[in-house]
């Protein structure tokens, strides 16, 4: 006699609840791109959602606390020139995020704190680099500042925001790149491509470690790393059914399971989470999300449950862990839009009668702190990401900082007289930094002496007006410069005013001797007469012929050695 044994697992009554309709987000105008993306991202302080926007590209930035129906006219952050495709908050700072678009630039931007009250057009860095449309953005789990940017140029870029500069350029794809995930440390990369294989790279390198086919499907592919090294892969086979499958890196060609899900023609997007080892399935056009736990046991992925709804999905964003409610036991939040505008606010939670934390639920979490610097990551450093508990709720431990910009220096620093807001941004002792024309920062104190970035401040005593300094150069000998420069553009522009004057003078006469018949004249007549009248005071005129020009000596136009010289007098101007 046999028995049946319930495998056990305290995700097994996960169950999915959507808050009321005034609890949610309405009226908002979801872009109609085409593109494979999730067009939504959280974290604990805003929601973004990339919208529908004319004349160019935009998304919009709401507070967790405004919600109900948005004004058509709310404020947008639309600084792009094409349609946005991707957007990604920055891990280690809740106020930065990246984006995307079709105008083949990445932009990074700074929120306040309480949300955008006007249209946001000035991002703190623009990263030009691709050549053609760039539909994806990531961010590393454990390096501060390190970006990854995919596009339809077929290259995967990493890069040093802080700098605003390439760290490493991979060009191994051969057609459109899917998808792109960093493992737990951020020391491997695992991409999906068009000519249909999944790939394992080392992103300080750009080489292949792996490579093998991924789905027999001509659709798009999708690929992420779980925590312990495994890759979860989700595509389409030759009938055009959806599947996902379950790989070891070291064998990506041999799957140790792969299972066909329907036949829908949306791609699904594979949303992870690290503490519970669970994935959400969520298909764009799709009404429900479904949801497994990856075990070491048979079959490795287990089906747990779905959540249905009787509307499709349009985009799909997932809450951080720090951004659950954990009295609630709280597992996972998804924030769902669908055609008519409506972002709905799905929370999975785990039924326990007992309000104490569920330390079984909640193992320590990602921190919003950085484990390494780009610097370092760049320079071989590994680490694994910042944890912490949420015993208690979450509480940012992080400072709330702002993204500050430096931009290695160059030869044109020495000339950076103009400040421009438009690139980095600082708000630290009491001043600010933005940068440069030339690239280079420029600091502006307000009573404290700092130093930094290429720039420097001097203490401003009993009010008086905050000294600035660039590239070494003080305020007062740039004004000294720019007296210089006044000078000698005024002494430049009154020899362009004498020899004009003179130009008009000589074809008066040309056309005096044209008059009088005189358009041929020999070497020894009106025409050597001509020149010397206007280069000599030595030779004769013509005797039937006034000089065209009166005869001076040459005058210095200029005060300081003579560089300028003119054979016209100043009084003739």
């Amino acid at each position: 006699m046999s028995f049946r044994v319930v495998r056990s697992s305290k995700f097994r009554h996960v169950y999915g609840q959507a808050l009321k309709r005034e609890q949610c987000y309405d009226n908002i105008r979801v872009s109609k791109s085409s593109w494979d993306s999730t067009f939504c991202a959280v974290n604990p302080k805003f929601l973004a959602i990339i919208v529908e926007s004319a004349g160019g590209g935009a998304f919009i930035v709401l507070p967790h606390n405004k919600v109900g129906r948005i004004a058509a006219d709310h404020a947008l952050v639309g600084g792009h020139k094409g349609p946005v495709l991707d957007i990604a908050w920055c891990p280690h700072n809740d106020n930065v995020i990246a984006s995307g678009s079709e105008d083949c630039v990445v932009k990074v931007w700074q929120i306040p704190d309480g949300g955008l009250s006007r249209t946001l057009t000035e991002p703190v860095v623009d990263l030009v680099y691709h050549q053609r449309r760039v539909g994806l953005v990531l961010w590393h789990p454990a390096a501060l500042n390190v970006l990854l940017t995919a596009g339809s140029d077929n290259l995967i870029v990493v890069w040093n925001v802080g700098m605003g500069e390439v760290l490493v350029r991979m060009d191994c794809h051969p057609d459109t790149i899917y998808s792109a995930c960093w493992n737990w440390d951020g020391s491997q990369l695992v991409t999906t491509c068009k000519d249909k294989k999944i790939r394992i790279l080392n992103p300080r390198t750009g080489d292949v470690l792996n490579e093998a086919l991924a789905h027999e499907g001509s659709k798009a592919t999708r690929a992420i790393f779980l925590r312990h090294g495994l890759i979860f892969t989700t595509g389409f086979n030759r009938s055009s059914e959806r599947q996902y499958s379950l790989r070891a890196p070291d064998a990506l060609g041999d799957p140790i399971v792969m299972v066909d899900l329907d036949t829908s023609n949306g791609v699904m997007f594979p949303l992870y989470d690290p503490d519970t080892n669970m994935i959400y399935l969520c298909g764009k056009g799709d009404s429900v999300i479904r949801y497994f736990e990856v075990t070491p046991e048979q079959p490795f992925v287990h089906y747990i449950n779905q959540f249905q709804t009787p509307d499709s999905q349009r985009a799909i964003g997932m809450m951080p862990k720090r951004g659950c409610d954990v009295s609630t036991c709280e597992v996972a939040r998804f924030y769902r839009l669908n055609n008519g505008g409506l972002c709905q606010v799905i929370s999975m939670t785990v039924p326990r009668k007992s309000e104490l934390f569920q330390e079984d639920l909640y193992p320590d979490t990602l921190a919003d702190e950085a484990s390494v610097s780009a610097e370092d990551w760049i320079s071989g450093v590994d680490a694994d990401p910042q944890l912490i508990s949420l015993k208690g709720g979450y509480v940012s431990q992080a400072q709330s900082t702002t993204l500050t910009v430096t931009k290695k220096s160059n030869v044109l620093d020495k000339m950076g007289s103009k400040t421009s807001p438009k690139s980095g941004l600082s708000a630290s002792g009491g001043g600010s930094t933005v940068a440069s024309a030339n690239g280079s920062p420029v600091t502006v104190n307000n009573g404290n002496s700092t130093t930094g970035g290429g720039g420097s401040t001097s203490p401003a005593s009993n009010g008086a007006q905050p000294q600035i300094t660039i590239g070494g150069v003080s305020e007062q000998q740039l004004g000294e410069l720019r007296t210089k420069f006044e000078e000698e553009f005024r002494k430049l522009k009154a020899i362009i005013v004498k020899h004009e004057n003179r130009i008009r003078a000589m074809e008066a006469t040309i056309k005096v001797m044209t008059d009088r018949g005189m358009s041929e004249v020999d070497g020894g007549g009106g025409g050597g007469g001509l020149v010397a009248s206007t280069n000599s005071t030595s030779s004769p005129s013509p005797a039937n012929h006034p000089p065209a020009v009166p005869s001076h000596p040459p005058t210095n136009a200029g005060d300081d050695g003579g560089h300028y010289h003119s054979a016209i007098a100043p009084d003739e101007v």
